[in-house]
């Protein structure tokens, strides 16, 4: 454990680790880059495989480049971004390669990653872990430390909109000084959990979200609320969101609007979507219209007036994208709140195709007995239950379009559906979350 060694870095594997090997043994490095040279300090050995961190670059990989965040090395939010852009492609392209081979079994191509259009200033959702100083009560907000729950001060972030990080300073200040006490993740005790921005990448707003660790709006929290609304001509609205429980989810169910409005609106392929206080929608809206103008065109290229379902659909973004090229679209989601938006989306983009069914997707599967030309599955990062894919193979005509946040599940579940005699036409990877391990896939199965 406390030798040191001199290798040659040859892989690449999540979270952001290179890989070396030792007398045949496997290294994850931390902060390393294929065809780094490096000197390594192991950190934490087992019989299959080794941990280190990198001691000294001896000779530094053609791909290796000076992060443009002074802080990148300290905030665990970006852990590419010591690699050049378009060989971070390469890698996620690998990442999703790796996976369908070593977990799903699969001989199939990955196709190159498609890149985001804008790889700075790129995040549209913010969101940050609020804490206080033991002694001067200063207030903190920013990212965890890879690894820790020690929160590192973030006073500008390159990844997003500038005006985030004005908003954040204001709500440290103004929360100290209104007497806003927060959070203590130990002691469950505190005002202020989280800081929660989202900026509209079409209109340039923000939704500005405190959430507390109470079950009301106090006097204080009333006066943050208030003086972010009334300081920022780009806040167009502050809402109160309330955890009380002792977890890592970090935000309840119940928002209230204390201020303006309680959305802001987004658009994606010349649609409209209100997106609220507890509304899932993607951090990237422009790498996320890649991902909808792809399946949209895979649609439209492939049929003529098909009938579609939108599984696991939060505010229906897919359905009501790919809508008018399509006789109907049948959207399932569970979340209420998500229900209810789309159903206002529906109005305000004029579309009388879709219809929305508030319920958990497994119980609509099993329940339903349509035929789909084409069945669009977007599920949360655990993929979906077998239960799910089996109903999913009974209901699809012939096309199931599987867009996924994570390789392994993905892998997973289009072994399984191959199993099932299913198979896997293409996919294509897309860079949602740039400079971090993370990439975004849809899968094209077919059923015939």
């Amino acid at each position: 454990m406390t030798d040191e060694f001199t290798v040659k870095i040859e892989g690449f594997a999540t979270p952001g680790c290179g890989i070396a090997r030792i007398d045949g043994q496997v290294v994850f490095v931390e902060g390393a880059c294929p065809e780094d040279v490096v000197k390594i300090k192991i950190t934490k050995k087992n019989k299959s495989y080794a941990n280190a961190k990198v001691v000294e670059i001896i000779e530094p990989s053609p791909h290796r480049v000076k992060p443009f965040c002074s802080m990148q090395k300290v905030c665990g939010a970006c852990q590419l971004q010591f690699i050049d852009y378009d060989y971070q492609l390469e890698l996620k392209r690998r990442i999703v390669q790796d996976a369908m081979k070593n977990i799903g079994g699969l001989d199939i191509v990955v196709k190159d990653v498609i890149k985001s259009p804008e790889i700075l200033e790129y995040r549209h959702k913010i969101q940050y872990p609020v804490s206080q100083t033991k002694v001067s009560k200063r207030i903190l907000a920013g990212y965890y430390k890879t690894g820790s729950h020690e929160l590192v001060n973030i006073k500008h972030c390159p990844i997003q909109p500038k005006i985030c990080d004005e908003i954040i300073d204001f709500v440290r200040e103004k929360a100290y000084e209104f007497g806003v006490s927060g959070y203590n993740e130990k002691k469950h005790s505190g005002d202020l959990r989280h800081v929660i921005i989202r900026n509209s990448a079409y209109k340039g707003d923000n939704l500005v979200v405190l959430v507390v660790n109470s079950n009301e709006v106090n006097k204080n929290i009333k006066k943050l609320a208030e003086s972010v609304y009334e300081n920022f001509s780009e806040v167009s609205g502050v809402c109160v969101n309330f955890n009380t429980k002792k977890t890592n989810v970090i935000q309840g169910n119940v928002s209230k609007c204390v201020a303006g409005k309680d959305f802001v609106v987004e658009k994606i392929l010349g649609k409209s979507f209100k997106i609220g206080a507890n509304t899932f929608f993607q951090v990237n809206p422009k790498s996320a219209e890649n991902i909808f103008k792809y399946v949209k065109d895979y649609i439209s290229s492939n049929f003529k007036n098909p009938v579609v379902l939108d599984a696991y659909a939060g505010i229906t973004v897919f359905g009501i994208c790919v809508s008018d090229v399509c006789e109907k679209v049948v959207s399932v989601e569970e979340n209420t709140q998500s229900c209810k938006m789309a159903e206002n989306c529906l109005k305000e983009n004029g579309i009388a195709n879709v219809e929305i069914n508030n319920m958990d997707a497994g119980e609509f599967f099993q329940k339903e007995n349509r035929k789909f030309d084409a069945i669009i599955l977007d599920p949360p990062r655990k993929g979906c239950s077998k239960e799910s894919l089996n109903n999913a193979l009974r209901l699809s005509k012939g096309k199931i379009i599987y867009v996924s946040c994570n390789p392994a599940t993905l892998a997973r579940d289009l072994k399984y559906l191959t199993e099932k005699g299913a198979k896997v036409e293409s996919i294509q990877p897309f860079d949602m979350f740039c400079h971090t391990y993370h990439v975004e896939s849809v899968a094209v199965v077919s059923l015939t």
